[in-house]
């Protein structure tokens, strides 16, 4: 009976500490984004624009 014991306690010991698998887990890359330019230079030259020609409108 204490060998029966014993074998269900290592058995049990056993399949939880090979739970996993064998193989190494692959750990994806972060995906990195660039992004283009700056967004205010793009939007710097129509407000510029819209500035002048509410300036040329009110004289």
């Amino acid at each position: 009976m204490k060998k029966l014991v014993l074998a269900a306690a290592l058995t049990a010991v056993a399949t939880t500490s090979f739970a996993g698998s064998y193989a190494e887990p692959t750990i994806e890359a972060p995906v990195i984004i660039e992004e283009a330019g700056s967004s205010s230079t793009g939007a710097l030259l129509p407000l510029i624009l819209l500035a002048l020609v509410a300036a040329a409108v009110t004289k």
